[in-house]
Formats: C-alpha cells, sequence, structure tokens
C-alpha cells in the first residue's frame, strides 16, 4: 500500500464551518414527555417544532450534535423538482400519485419559506428556479417528458433549452419559485424557538432500545430512559427494524466540493443532471459579497469505490466548467433511496398504534423533512384530517412494494453479495505491518478480521472489521477517514466509535500487537 495523497480544500461542510451552535445536555435522568423523537435532522426538528408548537410536550434525542448528521453535509436544495422523478411516478404509481407527490412537495417548500418569514430566521434562503438539465442529446426525450409529467402533476414546470450555467445542454426542466439555504442557520434558530416552548433537547443521547406500548419507552446506551406516549424514528436510517425498512431502503454517498466565485458569475438557479456520473450545482453568499459553487456529484455505496478518485474527478470537472478560485471545501453526504421512489412517513409498521418513522428521502431531505413534521403532527394530534397525500408516504403501503419487488431483490441480492463475498475476499493486505501511514484496511489476525488504520504518527488501531448492525464487513473510506458498511451504509470512526447508523454499538477493539510486529 502506498501514503494516501492529499485532496484539494478543507475536509469540513462549509454549514458546518460557518456556524456555532449552542450545546445541549445529554440526557442523564429518566423523563416522560407525550411525544419522543429520535434524532435531530431536519425530519426529526421540524416534527419537534411542529408537535411543540401543537401544544405537545416533547423531547429530542440526538446521538451526536444536533443539525450535524446528514441534515449538516446537505446541499440544501429545497425544491419539489427532484431530477425526473415525476415521469417515474406517473409510470409506476399513476398520474395521481404524481400529482399528490407534488402538491406534497410544494407545499414543504411554501411551508419551510413561511416559517423562516414567521420566525425572522437569517438563513441566506434565496426563491430561485430549479432545473433538471442533460447535457447528452440522448437525454433529451427523458427531459421533456419529466416536463410534461411535472406540469401534469400540477408543478408550473416548463421545458427549456437554455440556462445561465455556462455551457450548452441538450434540454432541461425549469421550475420558478424554489429556495435555497443555510440548513444549519435554520435548524438551529427552529431548535432554540422548541426549546422556548418548552421542548427538550439531548445531544450525545444514543437511543439503543425502544419498547412499544400505551406508553412507549425509549432506552439509551446511558441506561437512561424516556417514557412517551408516541415515538417518532427520524434517524436518516432507522435504528430499528419494524416494517422490513432495511428492505426497502438503499444507502448511497454522494461528494461534494465548493469554491468560490464571483457573484455576478454564479448560476442564478439550482441544477441537477444524471448525466457525466450525476452533477447538482447551487451557490451560497459568502460575506465577502462572493458567492460559494457547491457541486455534488459521484454517488456510491458506502464501503465501495475509491473516494479519493471521486474526489478529484468532481473537482476537475467543477474548474473545467465554472471560473472559481481554489477548493475552500470537500464532504461527502449520505442518502437513502426507497425502492419506489416515494419517502416513508407515517406509521413504523403494520400494527403500530404509538411509533411513526420518517426516512428514505432520497437526497431531497429538506423538502422531505419539513414534509414528515407537518404529515407526523396532524398523525399524533389529531387535532386535523391528515392531508391528502398521508397515504402516498405511508411505510405501511403494501401494493406499491409488491409493484417494487424486482427493486426490492435487486437491494438484497446486493447486501447477500456483499455478506458472502466480502468474507471470501484476500486483502492485498497480509500483515498490520504492511498498512503505510494515513491508510487502513482489513487484515487477518490469528483467524479474525481485523479492521486496522495507522495514524500519520504510525499508531496503530485495530477493532473488528465486523459491523454492528448485521454484521457485514467493513471497508476503509481513505477520503474520510470511516470504516463503512456496504451493507446498510452504518459507518464508524477508526476508534470503532459510530458516525452513523443504523447501527447503535461501536466496533469492539482488537489486539494487534503481534500482527504489528511481525
Amino acid at each position: 500500500m502506498t501514503t494516501p495523497r492529499p485532496l484539494p480544500g478543507r475536509d469540513e461542510s462549509y454549514w458546518m464551518e460557518s456556524t456555532d451552535a449552542p450545546e445541549h445536555p445529554p440526557l442523564t435522568e429518566d423523563v416522560e414527555v407525550d411525544v419522543a423523537v429520535v434524532g435531530g435532522g431536519v425530519a426529526g426538528l421540524s416534527t419537534a417544532w411542529e408537535l411543540a408548537r401543537a401544544g405537545r410536550s416533547v423531547a429530542v434525542l440526538e446521538a451526536d450534535r444536533v443539525a450535524a448528521g446528514v441534515t449538516g453535509y446537505t446541499t440544501a436544495k429545497v425544491s419539489a423538482l427532484h431530477s425526473l422523478v415525476y415521469g417515474k411516478l406517473r409510470r409506476t404509481r399513476g398520474a395521481e400519485a404524481a400529482r399528490l407527490y407534488a402538491t406534497s412537495q410544494q407545499d414543504a417548500v411554501e411551508r419551510l419559506a413561511a416559517i423562516v418569514e414567521e420566525q425572522a430566521i437569517p438563513c441566506d434562503l434565496e426563491r430561485v428556479s430549479a432545473f433538471s438539465y442533460a447535457t447528452d442529446p440522448a437525454s433529451r426525450d427523458a427531459i421533456e417528458t419529466e416536463a410534461h409529467a411535472a406540469a401534469e402533476a400540477g408543478l408550473a414546470a416548463s421545458y427549456v433549452t437554455r440556462t445561465d450555467l455556462p455551457f450548452p445542454i441538450a434540454g432541461a426542466v425549469r421550475l420558478d419559485g424554489q429556495a435555497q439555504f443555510h440548513p444549519r442557520k435554520y435548524l438551529l434558530a427552529l431548535t432554540a424557538d422548541l426549546v422556548a416552548r418548552g421542548g427538550r433537547v439531548y445531544e450525545r443521547s444514543r437511543v439503543t432500545g425502544l419498547t412499544e406500548g400505551s406508553p412507549c419507552r425509549l432506552t439509551t446506551e446511558a441506561q437512561r430512559s424516556v417514557t412517551a406516549r408516541d415515538v417518532v424514528v427520524a434517524t436518516h436510517y432507522p435504528v430499528f427494524d419494524r416494517a422490513m425498512l432495511f428492505a426497502r431502503l438503499s444507502p448511497r454517498r454522494e461528494l461534494v466540493v465548493a469554491a468560490p466565485i464571483d457573484a455576478d458569475r454564479a448560476p442564478k438557479g439550482m441544477y441537477i443532471t444524471q448525466d457525466e456520473g450525476k452533477r447538482s450545482v447551487r451557490s451560497a453568499p459568502l460575506d465577502d459579497g462572493r458567492r460559494l459553487l457547491i457541486v455534488t456529484g459521484e454517488e456510491f455505496t458506502p464501503g465501495t469505490g475509491d473516494p479519493r478518485e471521486a474526489f478529484s474527478r468532481l473537482d476537475s470537472w467543477m474548474h473545467e466548467r465554472f471560473p472559481v478560485g481554489p477548493t475552500a471545501y470537500r464532504w461527502a453526504a449520505q442518502d437513502n433511496d426507497p425502492s419506489d421512489t416515494v419517502p416513508l412517513v407515517g406509521p413504523f409498521h403494520p400494527g403500530a398504534r404509538h411509533t411513526y418513522v420518517a426516512t428514505g428521502f432520497g437526497g431531497w431531505g429538506m423538502t422531505g423533512g419539513v414534509l414528515a413534521g407537518r404529515l407526523l403532527t396532524s398523525l399524533i394530534t389529531g387535532s386535523e384530517a391528515p392531508p391528502p397525500w398521508a397515504d402516498l408516504y405511508d411505510p405501511r403501503r403494501l401494493a406499491s412494494t409488491l409493484r417494487q419487488a424486482p427493486a426490492l431483490l435487486g437491494q438484497q441480492a446486493e447486501v447477500a453479495k456483499h455478506f458472502v463475498a466480502d468474507r471470501l475476499r484476500v486483502t492485498h493486505v497480509d500483515s498490520v505491518a504492511d498498512i503505510p501511514p494515513g491508510a487502513g484496511a482489513v487484515v487477518r489476525v490469528k483467524g479474525r478480521r481485523c479492521a486496522v488504520h495507522r495514524d500519520e504518527d504510525g499508531t496503530v488501531r485495530a477493532v473488528s472489521a465486523r459491523c454492528t448492525h448485521l454484521g457485514c464487513l467493513v471497508a476503509f473510506n481513505e477520503a474520510e477517514t470511516a470504516w463503512e458498511c456496504p451493507c446498510h451504509g452504518s459507518r464508524f470512526g477508526v476508534d470503532g466509535s459510530v458516525l452513523q447508523g443504523p447501527a447503535v454499538r461501536p466496533l469492539e477493539e482488537m489486539d494487534v500487537a503481534d500482527d504489528e510486529e511481525g
């Protein structure tokens, strides 16, 4: 193995680097509330805020820091135009489903904008146009079909052949009146208002157990509990599987690079294409009058591929097509794609009476999280009828799941491949001694697979290579210095600590001293 070469830019999300957040205490005593929300991202915080606004006592339990997980690493587009979703929905779910999807997503755009105005939140909200475009002429028909399907679904969408991108396109769907913003500034303000309304927020309080009943009970790794009439699981990828959700979600990571650009040369809208390995583009205002161009793409399953090469490709694409300065930031975001395209928001499973879930936003968590807050609040409080699109998002939907059987089988075949084949793979590292500084590898030591990382100073850290979720073998992501599970997307630090679920337990520490000496 060779020592990893450096990548351009600061290894941090701009949203994270540009905001300071007040700390909230961990859960140190047993508490009782009306509703407990597991997860402090956009879905969890939106739900908790809506519930507190409706007069419910609420507790949010976050494993790390609020608005610092997936939400802190998003692209932060707030749009009802989701690449080519409407053509697919019309084919697989029918025209009415596409209409309900469009109505609910645009409603979420307007709801977020209304909250920003009502709460006077300084989160750089800008109303802009969204574009789904193609550069390959062979993709033009799909773009025209999408424009027609989106318009038929009720959106004011149109087909265009020109944009303000600095390169030619084959065609695009345009939707005006969408938005982009600073997600952390928004959610931190929402959290402050939640607390002011009597809501409780507990950070560094990882939930490890859920007992359903009347009431429900959550337990944390610190052996503290929250008793609540209702529980919402909004952990991005559910940490509990009560409705075959693991079989209906596919995790993927996307890389992000960002660089300053003169304001008058920055694209005015938000753009996404499935061409060229997928590319998503937007910009955000900087304090010096310039803007930050944010480019996303190069998606891959966690624990697979070569993220360093992917970062280089994405960075090269940005510099070749836009007059940007040196790369300032790089980061990665993780999303979960549902097997039938539509997020899963509603009762956790067919027998659920007081447990709910919000997941599977497929890369569009800003509108999805706001939508989840409104939908779950209506279901929990019963103060008003659920919105007409509630059934579309219901996790218990069976007919849609059966229609998507090929996708389900494909996802599970991929999981099975990793579960079996990764155990048969012969590693290219024979011993711990072969691992250079800054690198990591799975090594067999005394008959056990160990995930071993060597720090730049030579310090070796070894943990079990078996993911604590369902036992798949992890792989090392050099670009982000993390162990990743390719089966369901759990991520771990080099010390074995859980960075991202669904795993809730750390990787076991291992002793590889003898192999290191050898």
